[in-house]
This record gives structure tokens, sequence and C-alpha cells, in this order.
């Protein structure tokens, strides 16, 4: 009987376990199919923006070191004489600009004697004194005028004479010779290649914004845009003065930076600050600097800057003149007038001459002209294309350097 007991209790223990297992085993294949799947992780491979610098004083460090090659300059022309007109009523006339106008007479007129002035800023490009600046801030050589420019260099805080050894009106350049008596060394500032400079990088500007009381400010940027081109009217030849291909920079620029250095992260001269756009902030231009390097030797050697002169005058041609004279197209400019003794009238080139080629270059607009021409130099010679009352001619003109008066 108990052996009976004991066998039913092991068949029991047995039947129990196995149901248990086959509990058990269920649950853990449920385990296994929810578990959640492993995470795929996908790595972004990232470019880390490029730092200019780890020197957070770098801008103050390249200032400390072109503040003190960067001048001032001051010039006063000689008194000149100009009339005055004096109104016969009171000061107070609303009538005085209708009397002015119909009515100046000889009379009322005042002679009145003014001493022009003009202010502006260099920057030192050799230690023996060359000082490089704007035309427009200096004027021409031969004027008159005195120039003083203001070192302000540890041990050469001074006032120099100076003078102008080489000016050009058209890229609006000019080459000053520190008159530097004690034989002092001046501190210099490296040019750098402002074909090289990009959109975007930093730019520093240095200067004497409303003369010397706010003499060597300095102001940063960045390069905004290159080959920008502008119109300034100039007072004192009464038509707009147009210039091509500058450099536009954010960094504040002010009357009386004019002449100034723009400077890249190196501490190197770029661009020569020249003008601002007086209805917007924040909008300035610089001349390049390669445009400047490339004719400072003749600057500073001959005292001027030849400029490649074909002497015509010429336009664009439409379809509307193409039928009026009968061309095949409206390929090619048309020359309106040769003026006399130039290049062109010795060559042979005459009014209503078209020319359709320049070389190897095919020629669509008067800027095809006039960009051709400035590749080259005066003396350089050049083959013409021209079709004239309906011939090909092949015309040699050997350019000539354009006078003074034309620029």
């Amino acid at each position: 009987m108990r052996k009976r007991i004991i066998t039913i209790m092991l068949i029991l223990a047995v039947v129990l376990s196995i149901g248990a297992a086959a509990q058990l085993l269920p649950n853990a294949r449920l385990v296994a199919q929810e578990a959640p799947p492993a995470e795929v992780q996908t790595v972004v491979q990232t470019t880390p923006l490029p730092i200019v610098t780890d020197n957070p004083y770098i801008i103050a460090d390249i200032a400390e070191v072109a503040s003190p090659a960067t001048v001032f300059i001051s010039v006063v022309w000689p008194t000149e004489t100009v009339d005055t007109y004096r109104r016969p009523f009171s000061t107070w006339d609303p009538f005085g600009s209708f009397f002015d106008f119909w009515f100046s007479d000889p009379f009322y007129r005042q002679p009145m004697e003014r001493t022009p002035t003009s202010a502006g800023s260099g920057f030192i490009i050799d230690e023996s004194g060359i000082v490089l600046t704007n035309q427009h801030v200096v004027g021409n050589k031969g004027e008159g005028q005195t120039i003083t420019v203001v070192v302000d260099a540890p041990g050469l805080e001074r006032e120099y004479e100076a003078e102008i050894i080489g000016s050009d009106y058209s890229l609006d350049l000019a080459v000053l010779r520190i008159i530097n008596e004690n034989g002092d060394v001046f501190p210099t500032l490296p040019l750098g290649d402002s074909d090289a400079a990009r959109v975007g990088e930093w730019t520093i500007a240095i200067g004497n914004p409303y003369g010397r009381d706010f003499e060597h400010t300095v102001t940063v940027g960045v390069l905004s845009a290159k080959g920008r081109e502008i119109s300034i009217y100039d007072s004192e030849t009464g038509v707009p003065k147009v210039y091509k291909n500058l450099m536009q920079t954010d960094a504040a620029i002010n009357r009386g930076n004019s002449g100034g250095p723009l400077l890249n992260i190196k501490g190197e001269v770029i661009g020569i600050n020249t003008a601002v756009h007086a209805q917007a902030q924040g909008i300035g231009f610089a001349i390049p600097i390669n445009v400047a390097k490339e004719v400072l030797d003749e600057l500073i050697t001959t005292g001027g800057v030849s400029v490649p002169w074909l002497g015509i005058w010429y336009q664009n041609i439409d379809e509307n003149i193409a039928r009026q004279l009968r061309l095949p197209d409206d390929k090619g400019v048309l020359i309106v007038d040769v003026i006399k003794g130039s290049p062109a009238e010795e060559a042979g080139l005459k009014p209503w001459d078209v020319i359709r080629r320049i070389g190897d270059r095919d020629v669509f607009t008067t800027d095809d002209v006039a960009d051709e021409i400035s590749k080259h130099k005066t003396g350089d010679q050049l083959l013409l294309t021209v079709l004239r009352s309906g011939r090909t001619l092949i015309i040699e003109v050997t350019l000539g350097n354009k006078p003074a008066s034309l620029r």
C-alpha cells in the first residue's frame, strides 16, 4: 500500500513538472517575440565650420600694427576769388532765388576769397615715406596745394610736408612722398591680393572720419561683394564719375576715410577705401589693391598712368540701325565719329565703320570694345576687323595714350 502511494505521488510530481514547463515555454517565446529590435543609429559626418583664429584679440592686434602706418592727410589749395551776389533786399526774401536767376547784375556782385581744403586718409607702403591714397583727396600735381601728412607712430608723432609724385583721375589713385629730411624710417603696410579675397571674409577699415577728432578709427565688417559699379557726381567736372570693379564692404566708412586701407584678417591691404552709398548704411566701396599694384611703379616713375586709347566715339547696333545701314546683322559696334589726331584717324578708321572683331575676339557691344582695349597698353598694336560699305577690312591700329582732358 505504501509503495503504491509513493508511486502515485511520483507520477503526480512528474505531471505537474511537465505542465509547469509547458506553461513557461510559451511565455518565454512571447517575451522573445515582443522584445524591441535593436536600434540602428545613423552616424552623420559633419564638417565643423572653419575657425578664423583662436585669438579673440586678432582684430585688436591687427589694428595695433596697422594704425601707425595709416596717416591723416590735410590739403590746402591757394586762395582764390569767387563771385557772389548780394540781394538788394532783406536777408529773408521769399523771392530771392527768382531775383538771383533773372536779375543778377554786376552791381550786386561781391567778390569773395576762399581757400579750398580737403582731408582724408592714406597709408605708408614704403619705409622711406611713400604714401598711397585717393586722387580726390589730394588733387593733381602742380596745382599749388600744400599737403600735410600726420604720422602717429611710436617716436614719429609729428606732421610732415608731402608732395605728389603721381596721380590718376580715372583710377582715383595718388602717390605721395613724405619730405623726410631726418631720414626717419616709417612703419608700412603689406599689400595683399584682392583677387583672392572672398565674399564673406572679414574686413577691417582704418581711417580718419571727419578729421583728426576721430583719427585712427577702426571699423570691422565683411567683404559684401566684388565687381561693383557706381557713379558719383564730380563737382569739379560737373559730370558723374564712374567707378568700376569696386569691392563692397559693410565696415563703416565715412567722409575722411577716403584713401585709408581696407585690410583682411591677415593684416594685408586688399582695398583702398573710396566711397560710401549716401542713401544707405553699411554700403561702402574700396578700390581693389591689385588695381593700384598694377600701376604703382608707373605712378612713381612717370607721375601718371598711360591709358590705352583708340580715339573714336561709338555705339551699339540694334535691329533698326542694322536695317537702315543695310548691315547683315546687328553684330559689332558702329563708329559715330573719329577724333582728330587720334590713333584711329591715323590708322584710317572712318565714321560709319562697323567694328566686328578685335584680334581674335568677336565684338557685340561697346563694353566689349572698352574691355578689350583696357587689356592692352599704350603702344600695343591691334588688328580690327571692320565692315565698310559691304566690304570687310583688316585695319591695324597702334593704341595711343588717352589725353588727360578726355579722362
